[in-house]
């Protein structure tokens, strides 16, 4: 089913997985995820779980406000090459994570390949802010508009090219958004459906109403970077920056199986699981939801 379902990939069942800095991403894969993508039929080449240690004790100053800026740098570009090598060779790179910094490595090694991709981001927030509206500080906050090339230059990320086209971008999710954000979004027209839209029409039609705007016709690449803090609390309590008022757990799979459905998929994130912050109960709880995203948009279905 999925390789008569795949467009794009010359091998499709195929899948390369490769995990993020954090602890959170070997959880999924010490819950039995790559035996399970096998039983789905994928081809699976685990890479093992990035070695950084050497970067992250170096002392790494901020740059203006933005924290870690030469630590998370170095990671990102990194995978960037990785999930570059891994698309030309046909195979679909699985990124497990680690903060959602990631996804600005991952999505710059899609588009690489596939430069006509584009990219559905599921999240509580919207990840784009700029040097200049960041409160923070943290660049997990920022992925995106180094990836548009919005905002000022920041030499440590130059060598992210903003191959990202804001019509090829769309979000299902949002309801945590800083004002700077809003107005980034409106003033690059970039489509974003929030909460309250999945309220509204229901999560079938948001899902379709995205894939129309970024997909029309379904002919385009598809990364999906997927934030499991778009899911509620309930859902998904080992997180960083949880948001009450989320996704349902069968939405967030809804999500998963009508990607997997266009034939598009071509690359796929899932970040922001972190065990160590709350009790063993939650936290498998998470990783559990982690692998039932990954199975279902990588061809899971429910009969």
């Amino acid at each position: 089913m999925a390789s008569s379902l795949s467009r794009f990939l010359p091998n499709p069942k195929s899948v390369a997985a490769k995990l993020g800095v954090d602890q959170g991403a070997m959880h999924l894969v010490e819950a039995g995820l790559p035996q399970q993508l096998t039983e789905l039929g994928w081809k699976v080449q685990f890479d093992g779980h990035l070695q950084f240690e050497d970067i992250w004790t170096e002392i790494d100053p901020p740059i203006g406000n933005l924290k870690n800026p030469r630590s998370v740098s170095r990671v990102c570009e990194h995978v960037s090459k990785v999930v570059g090598e891994h698309a030309k060779n046909g195979q679909l790179p699985l990124t497990l994570g680690g903060d959602h910094s990631l996804a600005m490595g991952s999505i710059s090694g899609t588009l690489e390949e596939y430069p006509d991709a584009c990219v559905v981001w599921v999240d509580a927030h919207a990840d784009i802010n700029t040097a200049e509206t960041t409160d923070s500080g943290n660049i997990h906050g920022m992925p995106l508009s180094f990836l548009l090339g919005i905002g000022a230059k920041v030499e440590e990320f130059s060598w992210v090219k903003p191959l990202l086209q804001p019509h090829l971008l769309v979000y299902i999710g949002l309801r945590d958004v800083d004002a700077g954000e809003r107005r980034i979004l409106r003033e690059h027209g970039i489509k974003a459906f929030s909460m309250h839209d999945v309220d509204k029409y229901g999560i079938g039609p948001v899902v379709e109403m995205a894939l129309d705007h970024v997909n029309p016709g379904r002919k385009r690449p598809i990364h999906m970077s997927f934030d499991v803090d778009g899911l509620d609390p309930s859902v998904t309590p080992s997180t960083g920056t949880p948001v009450h008022g989320g996704l349902t757990f069968r939405e967030g799979r809804y999500i998963c199986e009508a990607i997997y459905e266009t034939g598009c998929l071509v690359a796929l994130d899932i970040v922001e699981i972190n065990p160590a912050l709350v009790d063993d109960q939650a936290a498998k709880k998470t990783v559990e939801v982690g692998c039932a995203l990954v199975r279902s948009a990588l061809g899971e279905t429910l009969l």
